[in-house]
């Protein structure tokens, strides 16, 4: 089994960091290097509830009705309401969060950029459900000036049963001097409370299951579209949604991110950019609406990776409007399943680099 979080020395060696004590780009990179291999699990459970799953799908601007209609969502074989596919962005923030406040300490979360995400489906997230975050550090490499990573969730319900496994690259900058006018500008847009509320310890790990192998995935076709009415090369009809920054301040509410790239102009060219950036998850999230429309039920869906190439600069007044596209990559009249290819572009940049959906069809 893999030596866990909880390990002495690891938590002194995190005492230490988190002390004040100034840290160098080489310290920080070192110590997160030396965190590769460690789990822990989020102590407490995150309950999903039924606004909840409305209030995602609506940032995510899904009115596919199994997120909706609990009637409906029986038609498709559900029980109850599901969640669009990546609502894991919601228990995500928090599980980040922890990361990178406890054990890969010294990045600043305005510089911190998500370039990769793969969402492994075993059951789809539904009404109800109690999500247990089980989270290891799988990699770290440096290029270019820049902290790699990629983080692995696997996400269990209340019945001891794998919900979700998920694979996040990172590209981070370590904490440095920050101009002052940057930091007076950060410290006019983040979000200030008086006290940090303290939740009640609900999990209890480390546990045991931390060194098995990776859940495996059963596809299930739910409500989907027959197999046989669909061709290789088929395409998807086309689709455009607009972003303002209303919807960049929904969607950050809703998954509870703080990073004010997403929502200050200010911030966002102080980081480097050109302007704000919508969410990696919140386009990740619009095309999976529009995969999970023409698929027929979302939860069919049993594996949704994106390559983030290109950010969507939303102004601060008015719209950005993003183009989806996509075909039937591949098909397997044996399993019944195929792979959808989507391409997302803001005017002539590709938005992601490879996007793909793996699909049980009935």
């Amino acid at each position: 089994m893999t030596e866990q979080i909880d390990d002495p020395e690891i938590q002194a060696r995190i005492a230490k960091l988190k002390s004040g004590e100034k840290l160098t780009p080489e310290q920080i990179a070192e110590h997160t290097k030396a965190m590769v291999g460690y789990n822990y699990t989020v102590d407490d459970y995150y309950e999903v509830g039924r606004e909840e799953l409305r209030k995602h799908a609506r940032a995510v601007q899904s009115d596919h009705p199994a997120h909706w209609n609990e009637a409906v969502a029986a038609e498709l074989g559900h029980d109850t309401l599901i969640a669009a596919p990546t609502f894991i962005s919601v228990l995500g923030i928090i599980a980040q969060r922890r990361l990178f406040e406890d054990v890969v300490t010294g990045y600043d979360v305005w510089q911190v950029m998500q370039s990769d995400q793969r969402l492994i489906f075993h059951q789809p997230v539904k009404l109800g459900d109690r999500l247990i975050c089980d989270v290891s550090l799988e990699s770290f490499r440096q290029s270019m000036g820049t902290d790699m990573m990629v983080t692995k969730n696997i996400v269990w319900n209340q019945h001891d049963e794998p919900v979700m496994t998920t694979f996040t690259s990172l590209v981070a900058r370590p904490a440095v001097e920050v101009d002052p006018d940057v930091l007076d500008k950060l410290e006019h847009v983040m979000m200030t409370i008086d006290r940090e509320p303290q939740s009640a310890q609900t999990v209890f790990g480390p546990f045991d299951r931390y060194g098995d192998p990776d859940p495996v995935v059963s596809p299930r076709p739910y409500g989907a579209v027959d197999f046989d009415t669909l061709e290789v090369g088929q395409e998807l009809p086309a689709v455009t949604k607009r972003l303002t920054l209303g919807n960049l301040v929904n969607f950050a509410g809703v998954v509870g991110d703080p990073n004010p790239i997403h929502f200050s102009p200010e911030v966002a060219r102080s980081a480097g950019l050109d302007g704000m950036v919508a969410h990696g998850m919140q386009t990740m999230g619009l095309g999976a609406s529009v995969i999970s429309d023409f698929v027929g039920d979302p939860a069919a869906i049993y594996e949704y990776n994106v390559r983030f190439t290109s950010p969507v600069y939303v102004p601060p007044v008015g719209h950005a409007s993003v183009d989806f596209t996509g075909k039937i990559k591949s098909l397997d009249s044996q399993t019944r399943r195929g792979v959808v290819a989507l391409v997302a572009k803001q005017g002539d940049r590709k938005i992601f680099g490879r996007a793909q959906a793996h699909v049980q069809f009935a």
